[in-house]
C-alpha cells in the first residue's frame, strides 16, 4: 500500500503526541498545531533531516525549522550557500525560497519537552520511508544530530555502526547517495559551543563540493 509522505493533519499513531497536540490548540489556537509538512523545491538533489518541530517554531508556523533560533541559523546558512532565495522572516508566508534542497523531520509533531520516543520515531519512519521514495533524486543528505541520523539510517540496508554519527562526518549510502552528519544547529548547541557558525557553514560547503554539476 502506499502511503503518503505527509501526515493526516489529525494523525493517531502517537497517542502522547496527539494528547500533546490538542493540549497546544487550546493553548495557541493560532499556532498551525498539527503534522508539519515537508518543505521542498522542485526536485531537490539536497535533503536536510531534522529531528522534530519545535513548539513555537514549526508547530507554530506549519513550516520546517521556521520560527525558531535553529531556523535563524539554518536559513542564514542555506542563504549564503545558494540553497535558499529570498529573505527569512520567521513566517511560512514570508517568501523565502529553497533552491535545490528539501527539509524534512523524522517526527513530524512536536514532542514534549522537544524528546521524541524511540516508539515515536518508530511510529512516523513510514513518512519517511515514503518521503526518500518521492525524492529519488536526491544527492546529498544532511542529517542533524544524532536521532534524525540513526532514524535516517534505518530505512537503508546498512550497520548502523559503519555510520557512526560525528559532525562532518561524510559516507556514501549503498545508494550511492551521500550523507553528511551535523550537530544540530539549536540554540543549545550553538551557546555552548558545540556548533558553531563556521562549523555549520563548511557543512554547506562540502555539500555544494559534492553536487554534481
Amino acid at each position: 500500500m502506499l502511503v503518503a509522505f505527509d501526515p493526516a493533519p489529525n494523525c493517531s499513531k502517537c497517542p502522547r503526541l496527539k494528547s500533546f497536540r490538542k493540549d497546544n490548540q487550546k493553548k495557541f489556537p493560532h499556532f498551525f498545531n498539527a503534522p508539519v509538512p515537508n518543505w521542498a523545491a522542485p526536485n531537490p538533489r539536497v535533503m536536510i533531516v531534522g529531528m522534530a518541530p519545535g513548539l513555537k517554531g514549526a508547530n507554530r508556523t506549519g513550516r520546517p525549522f521556521t520560527g525558531d533560533f535553529a531556523g535563524d541559523l539554518l536559513f542564514d546558512i542555506l542563504l549564503q550557500n545558494g540553497f535558499a532565495a529570498g529573505e527569512y522572516g520567521n513566517s511560512a508566508d514570508d517568501g523565502l525560497a529553497l533552491v535545490d534542497c528539501a527539509i524534512i523531520n523524522v517526527v513530524r509533531c512536536v514532542p514534549p519537552q522537544n524528546k521524541p520516543t524511540a516508539q515515536e520515531v518508530n511510529n512516523c519512519r513510514r513518512y519517511l520511508l515514503a518521503t526518500l521514495k518521492h525524492f529519488s533524486d536526491v544527492e546529498v543528505f544532511v542529517t542533524l544530530g544524532g536521532i534524525a541520523h540513526n532514524s535516517f539510517l534505518t530505512c537503508f540496508d546498512v550497520r548502523k555502526k559503519d555510520f557512526a554519527f560525528g559532525h562532518g562526518a561524510a559516507y556514501e549510502l549503498p545508494t550511492g547517495q551521500k550523507l553528511i552528519a551535523s550537530y544540530h544547529c539549536s540554540r543549545y548547541n550553538v551557546n555552548t559551543n558545540v556548533l558553531t557558525s563556521q562549523m555549520f557553514d563548511d557543512v554547506f560547503k562540502t555539500v555544494r563540493e559534492l553536487l554534481s554539476e
